[in-house]
């Protein structure tokens, strides 16, 4: 199997590989036992169509698209055309089936993307855990080899991540309002990249909440994630080469290095020191207004809010078929007054305008992405208590940066054969280009600690 998806494409091109043949051993992957619960719908025949046209261009010297024959997944919140988007709810299984692919899926669909299958989710993408009672929980493909049992594989794009990791799929479509892209990318050692929210459409999607939703995708790269995002945003993005040495990174002190397990502490302190040995300059700072997240969304943020007032009615009629979980935190936006909206509008503009300038001549910050390694699905399916405990755990980190309309990625950081850990980048709104550059810099000074 090719590194990632950039090597994959180079394979085709090269004659090494055919997109048949590659797309064989995705489907492989998708139907291993291993894997169940990580697909609603497997498109086998669909993914085999595009790979063989792949084949075919190729056969003739026709130009290769840039996703030509390769297998992406999509998280089961996005319309694709002649399915029904069921947002892994079975109150949405009766809904009508898409008129149109959304505008995601079709500029990867344009872009030659094997359209492998949906994948399933947290319900309504509504935490960072990945428990579905639905329709099972697929279990996290990072963690496999270290525990028979099977472990969380973080949300809400959890099938997403685990097509990428386990084989299935070179890249995932996913969304992220807290952290959905980069939770599960941390906890099972992929990349997963949330660019500015406003740089991709949203359109055709199931809204969790419209201020903070972002579509975007995990890779198995930092430049696989450049390209997936250039064809989602429908732009060339600006990458420069850079040498490591040439970054000013931040490490925010406040909130984010709290209560962090010992695997997570090694592994991101054995990160900044590979990454200072390889001449980035990384400063510590306070960052004080991290700690006045918790006040702004104390009313229940823009999710609960923004997901009220999509799904009251569905909720009148069938509120017995929810996830309870899902649920309770849904209806906490029905306490929320217009007044605490607009205050919540405003406490926003507020600390962003306030973070941006303690962040001003940094390429970045360094963070870990979340405080703990995936921990086991049964005694979070079981309790209530330690579940809401670790989905809490989960968004603290990369909630921070939808709330500062920023940019981020998570990349893997932990030794080879460790347990999953995510160093993350970011930054606040439209300096993707620069972080995506960072990025690219980062992975290669991290490739010591990752042999």
């Amino acid at each position: 199997m090719h590194p990632d998806l950039i090597a994959a494409r180079t394979a085709l091109l090269d004659r090494t590989a055919s997109a048949a043949g590659l797309l064989e051993a995705n489907l492989a992957a998708a139907r291993d036992p291993a894997q169940r619960h990580t697909f609603l719908h497997l498109s086998a025949e669909v993914a085999e169509a595009a790979a063989q046209a792949a084949d075919r261009q190729l056969a003739v010297g026709a130009p290769l698209a840039p996703l030509a024959g390769l297998a992406i997944s999509v998280k089961d919140l996005f319309d694709v055309h002649g399915e029904v988007t069921g947002a892994a709810s079975p109150t949405m299984a009766d809904a009508a089936p898409a008129a149109y692919d959304c505008p995601a899926v079709a500029r990867l669909r344009q872009a030659g993307a094997a359209l492998i299958g949906r994948t399933n989710m947290t319900e309504f993408a509504y935490s960072g855990v990945g428990i579905n009672p639905h329709y099972g929980t697929p279990a996290n493909a990072g963690t496999r080899a270290l525990d028979p049992a099977p472990r969380i594989p973080g949300g809400s794009t959890s099938g997403g991540a685990v097509s990428v990791a386990s084989g299935a799929a070179w890249a995932a479509l996913g969304s992220d309002t807290g952290g959905s892209i980069r939770i599960p990318a941390a906890l099972q050692g992929i990349v997963g990249y949330k660019n500015t929210a406003r740089l991709t459409p949203t359109e055709g999607a199931v809204p969790l909440s419209t201020t903070l939703d972002t579509v975007s995708a995990m890779t198995r790269s930092a430049r696989d994630a450049i390209l997936v995002h250039g064809i989602l945003a429908a732009r060339r993005p600006a990458v420069a080469d850079r040498p490591l040495a040439s970054l000013r990174l931040a490490v925010p002190q406040t909130l984010m290095l709290d209560a962090l397990e010992p695997a997570v502490a090694r592994a991101f302190d054995a990160a900044l020191v590979a990454l200072r040995e390889g001449g980035a300059r990384i400063e510590q700072i306070a960052l004080p207004e991290l700690a006045e997240v918790a006040a702004i969304n104390a009313t229940g943020g823009f999710s609960a809010a923004e997901s009220w007032t999509w799904h009251r009615a569905r909720l009148a009629r069938d509120a017995a078929r929810y996830d309870p979980r899902v649920r309770s935190r849904i209806e906490r936006g029905a306490q929320m007054t217009a007044a605490d909206y607009i205050e919540l509008l405003a406490a926003r503009r507020d600390w962003i305008a306030r973070v941006e300038a303690r962040l001003d001549g940094y390429d970045a910050c360094v963070s870990p992405t979340v405080p703990c390694v995936a921990p086991p699905i049964e005694p979070l399916r079981a309790d209530d208590a330690a579940f809401f405990a670790t989905n809490n755990l989960l968004l603290r980190n990369p909630a921070v940066i939808n709330l500062l309309d920023g940019c981020a990625i998570t990349l893997p950081c932990h030794e080879a054969g460790g347990w999953p850990v995510g160093l993350m980048l970011w930054s606040s709104a439209l300096r993707d280009d620069v972080l995506l550059a960072a990025a690219l810099a980062v992975e290669s000074g991290l490739t010591r600690i990752r042999r």
